[in-house]
C-alpha cells in the first residue's frame, strides 16, 4: 500500500451492520508512502497514527481529479 498526502484512506468493515470509515492522509512517515499514516477522520476531524490492516484501501483523490481533466494550477487555470 502507497498513499500521497491528500488521498483517502477507507476502512471497509468485514461486517455489515458496521459503518466503513474514511479520512484523509495528512501525514506520511516514509517517503515512499508505505504506512503508517496520519488521518484525519471524516467522521471525527480528529488525527490519529494509522497502521491499516487488510480491511482498508487508499483512493487517490488527486490523482482521478487530474485523470478526469479537473485538476486546477496553482492560479486557477486548468
Amino acid at each position: 500500500m502507497r498513499a500521497h498526502l491528500g488521498d483517502q484512506l477507507i476502512i471497509e468493515s468485514p461486517t455489515t451492520d458496521v459503518p466503513r470509515r474514511d479520512g484523509e492522509i495528512v501525514g506520511l512517515h516514509h517517503e515512499d508512502g508505505t504506512p503508517p499514516y496520519d488521518v484525519r477522520w471524516s467522521d471525527s476531524g480528529d488525527v490519529t497514527l494509522v497502521f491499516p490492516g487488510p480491511d482498508a484501501h487508499v483512493r487517490h483523490l488527486e490523482h482521478e481529479r487530474s485523470a478526469a481533466g479537473h485538476e486546477r494550477s496553482p492560479h486557477g487555470h486548468r
